[in-house]
């Protein structure tokens, strides 16, 4: 059992990350919420253009305001103090929904219990934190007494390699490699291959971020997967998208084109901390039902945090100073 993934949140780090989002689109509610005492069509209308301006997304956005709604009318809610409650519940049910094994959907079993690696392999576009995301998830295996292994499958740039192997030496994992311009279905066999034979608990094997033509990327995370497969049946266990939560809408078109590529199991949201599109958070969950597994929240390698929805609700609504 994973110790380290089912501990409290640092609620102040994870307070300092959403800041900017709290400050942003979270004050835009916070008006449209208290611009009249009592709850009326024009201040539900305001809610849905701040929810909208906030990148949670107008499938999401018109959902959240369709069960308001029918809560308002049913139980009778007359004053926006009560809506704030309200709204607050209603996104964190909306989240919830997607987690439904929130206790248990961070414990990555034991080589010793299961006789073979547990294998994630990691997708996403370039520049969205992917590299950062395995180096920080490998040192906090680490550091619980998994012995990790990274697989540099994003072949198509040097640097992607360089990155990880750097990453590796940091913290301490294997690397497995055979260089740029290479297979990157053959670097996946290999490493979960390596994985296997070397008694690793975890591998971890990157991809290439290239979204210029969705067929391509769907015929080349289908290699990959099947490669894993041959050596191992059943692998990858776990596909993780890691999007850039800064580039708002962006990163739901991302999470559309992967989703249809490959059968993604969970998302990680990087660099919270920098931005005030935290709403995306709540859409993307909602739109693909895929559970938000991580969220980065700063540079520190403890600051890719396990995504806690409740906790996550709650800084978001915690009144700006």
């Amino acid at each position: 059992m994973l110790n380290f993934f089912k501990r409290k949140e640092n609620t102040d780090k994870l307070d300092q990350g959403l800041e900017k989002t709290r400050q942003g689109f979270f004050a835009r509610i916070g008006k449209a919420l208290t611009a009249k005492g009592r709850v009326d069509e024009s201040v539900l209308d305001e809610l849905e253009e701040a929810l909208i301006a906030s990148d949670v997304g107008v499938d999401t956005t018109m959902k959240i305001i369709g069960r308001i709604e029918q809560r308002v009318a049913r139980d009778k809610y007359s004053s926006t103090q009560e809506l704030d409650q309200l709204l607050r519940g209603e996104i964190e049910r909306m989240i919830l929904e997607n987690h439904p094994q929130a206790r248990d959907y961070f414990d990555m079993p034991l080589r010793a219990a299961t006789g073979h690696p547990h294998v994630i392999m990691v997708v996403g576009v370039n520049g969205v934190g992917k590299t950062t995301t395995i180096g920080k998830l490998s040192w906090q295996l680490i550091q619980q007494g998994r012995k990790v292994l990274m697989g540099a499958g994003d072949t198509f740039r040097a640097a992607a390699v360089d990155q990880l192997k750097l990453w590796s030496e940091r913290v301490g994992a294997g690397f497995y490699s055979k260089g740029m311009n290479t297979d990157p279905g053959a670097v996946a066999y290999e490493a979960v291959r390596e994985g296997v034979n070397q008694g690793y608990d975890v591998v971890i094997v990157d991809t290439a971020g290239r979204l210029h033509n969705k067929k391509h990327l769907m015929d080349e995370l289908s290699k990959i997967r099947r490669s894993m497969d041959k050596v191992l049946p059943g692998a990858p266990h776990e596909v993780l998208l890691v999007l850039d939560a800064s580039t708002g809408q962006n990163a739901i078109a991302q999470a559309e084109a992967f989703t249809q590529a490959t059968q993604v199991s969970a998302l990680a949201l990087t660099k919270l901390d920098g931005t005030a599109k935290g709403g995306v958070v709540i859409g993307v969950s909602d739109q693909f039902r895929v559970p938000v597994k991580f969220i980065g929240v700063g540079e520190g390698m403890e600051d890719l945090q396990v995504f806690d929805p409740s906790a996550f609700v709650e800084s978001l609504f915690k009144k700006v100073e």
